[in-house]
């Protein structure tokens, strides 16, 4: 038995668990805020010191958490930029999160490319204002000068495992992170360093793309440090993903993603087509509304929490007395209606009750998050069980409604930082093969995720009317979006 430790770095937090290498078992946690002020109105800031990350890591490993590990994985938050000069210094601090700063940036390099289809093509993926790429568009145009100097292009997760090794000459990463930049295409495997230029205005180092299962050195005290991989990618190694398995995230806005063996090149640019930390590929589409859909229900009926809302909800039946909310709120990606506004619709007078509003609200969600399944469904990608994450997954309306709407086997695991527990078994997988002891093709077999197991059962029927009801209102009111 040995022991490895995983360690994600997250927007506001850095978790440390130690595991077994045989199990997967938990042994010992740590946990430390980043000393990061907030912006204005307790918003993120958009630009963090990376020296952040590492002070949150040192007080989270204190009181010889990593006493005994004999490696260590590291996942952390995607899409943050760390621009280096020649020397490895900072050129300014990392950009972190959705940016909007850049959205014009965003529009002005799928402009410049030629268009959307273009950069399916080119990378999998049409640039949004949290990517790299687009950050680089920004940095170009509107700090020339640190744009100049920028020699050097790391993520998150790259800085650290980069100073963890002592800051060697060699600089890596792995297919997870490399995917979500936006100049590194998981269909070829390689870069673009034509993107890179296109956004920054020159070319620049990039770090070398190791395997899943490599490591990618060793600290001057003898610890294994593997790839490294970006937070998502981590999560889905931590819950035991495989083929057949999609995972519906419900944040403020929704996700969906599914472990698939080829990269996905989708024209329209709904599907993001990212690498996994194994091997194989996490094609995701992303709709702008789910749980935001939830909190303004709960606010326009006059309810304190989503608990309330969802009670109210459990008063009404299947199909909310024929009330349909198609929840576009903020416009929409999936499908791609950028100005749309929200619909209810159905209204007669007895259906004009608050329990039969929330249940809209709670199918109007689960129905969005549907169609972009759906996306996924129709391009050939096997769903057999959909994993549903989020603090929202463990409300009784969603759990009632989903398998139906979904019309598959839903699993709510248990709370757990998988993204750590992921990055913990990379450690584990590069440890055994540096050993000779497991092949590099397959990963270690860990205790999957404790879990609620929920089945569509005699409510299929039931819940694939709802969905047909959601469907016929969408093309009514926004004809042809799916085509």
């Amino acid at each position: 038995m040995g022991i490895v430790a995983g360690l994600d770095s997250s927007p506001d937090f850095t978790r440390i668990v130690v595991c077994d290498t045989d199990t997967g078992a938990v042994l010992r946690q740590g946990y430390a805020p980043h000393p990061v002020e907030n912006a204005e109105g307790g918003a993120r800031p958009a630009d963090v010191d990376p020296q952040a990350w590492l002070l949150s890591l040192g007080e989270a490993a204190g009181g010889g958490l990593l006493e005994g590990v004999q490696a260590i994985g590291v996942s952390a938050q995607q899409n943050a930029l760390v621009p280096l000069d020649s020397q490895g210094t900072t050129v300014r601090p990392a950009m972190v999160g959705g940016d909007r700063r850049a959205q014009v940036a965003a529009a002005d390099l799928v402009d410049a490319l030629g268009g959307r289809e273009a950069w399916a093509q080119a990378v999998g993926c049409v640039p949004q204002a949290a990517q790299p790429v687009t950050k680089l568009r920004w940095l170009a145009k509107t700090e020339p000068e640190s744009a100049q100097r920028t020699a050097v292009l790391l993520q998150a997760h790259d800085w650290l495992v980069w100073q963890l090794l002592g800051r060697p000459v060699r600089r890596t990463t792995d297919r997870g992170g490399a995917s979500g930049t936006g100049y590194w295409s998981a269909a070829t495997g390689g870069y673009r360093p034509d993107l890179v230029e296109l956004a920054l205005g020159h070319q620049a180092m990039l770090p070398e793309v190791i395997g899943p299962a490599d490591a990618a050195g060793t600290t001057p005290e003898g610890l294994l440090i593997s790839a490294g991989t970006g937070e998502t990618m981590a999560a889905a190694f931590g819950l035991g993903l495989g083929f057949g398995d999609a995972v519906v995230s419900l944040g403020a806005s929704g996700s969906v993603m599914a472990v698939h063996p080829e990269a996905l090149v989708d024209n329209t640019g709904m599907i993001t087509s990212l690498a996994d930390a194994t091997g194989m590929h996490l094609p995701v589409v992303t709709t702008l509304n789910a749980v935001r859909t939830l909190r303004g229900a709960a606010e326009m009926l006059g309810l304190p929490d989503l608990e309330s809302l969802s009670e109210l909800a459990m008063k009404s039946t299947p199909g909310a007395h024929g009330l349909v909310l198609l929840p576009y709120l903020e416009g929409e990606r999936t499908p791609n209606l950028p100005h749309a506004a929200g619909t209810l619709s159905g209204l007669r007078r007895e259906s004009m009750k608050p329990e039969h509003l929330a249940r809209a609200a709670f199918e109007g969600m689960l129905c969005g998050l549907a169609d972009a399944l759906d996306v996924l469904r129709g391009r050939g990608v096997e769903v057999r069980r959909i994993f549903l994450l989020g603090q929202a997954a463990e409300l009784p309306a969603v759990q009632a409604a989903a398998p139906s709407l979904f019309g598959a086997q839903v699993v709510v695991p248990q709370p757990a930082d998988y993204a750590a527990i992921g990055a913990a078994r990379q450690a584990a997988w590069a440890l055994a093969v540096s050993q000779g002891t497991l092949d590099p093709r397959t990963p270690p077999a860990w205790q999957g995720a404790a879990a609620q197991v929920l089945d569509p059962g005699e409510e299929l029927a039931v819940g694939q009317a709802v969905r047909q009801q959601f469907v016929s209102v969408r093309e009514q009111t926004h004809p042809g979006t799916f085509r």
